[in-house]
């Protein structure tokens, strides 16, 4: 249940698959059904976070979303499936941020006022790079919709 002093935002989970060996990964046990997610760097909180941001004026939270992206990453993406709403309160104002899965589809990073740093990473270090539980929460959702029958934490789906 929300109330008129909840803060509305949107956000992503952006992924890609990640590079394969000979276009400039390291040749290891990649292959190409394995993800990165992007993860941003905010020098304000001097944290590590996925893509988001408040709603605009009667802008809808999937265009936000995207918007979002947009801005802090320099990339266009994809919308996929819903993930969970997060809720939690800054400056004692309750915050409510709806997530979406985003494949990540061309664009290139530009530091920018909000967002110094952006880094792909593969799931478990994205997971062990995000400052705040609720956002490593996100990867476990984003896993579980792209992998429903793995889940599994490098992103691979073996069809096991």
């Amino acid at each position: 249940m929300r109330d008129d002093e909840t803060v509305l935002a949107a956000g992503c989970v952006l992924w890609r698959r990640a590079p394969t060996p000979g276009n400039g990964a390291h040749a290891d046990d990649r292959d190409c059904d394995e993800i990165e997610l992007a993860l941003v760097h905010r020098p304000k909180w001097s944290d590590w976070s996925h893509p988001k941001g408040k709603l605009k004026p009667y802008e809808d939270h999937p265009h936000a979303a995207l918007r979002e992206v947009r801005e802090e990453t320099g990339m266009t993406a994809d919308l996929g499936p819903e993930l969970p709403t997060v809720r939690y309160t800054v400056d004692g104002r309750p915050k409510e941020v709806r997530y979406w899965a985003a494949e990540a589809t061309g664009g290139a990073f530009v530091p920018n006022r909000e967002v110094d740093r952006m880094a792909w990473l593969p799931p478990a270090a994205a997971r062990a790079r995000l400052t705040q539980t609720r956002d490593r929460e996100l990867v476990t959702a984003l896993l579980s919709t792209l992998h429903p029958r793995t889940g599994r934490e490098t992103g691979r789906d073996t069809g096991t």
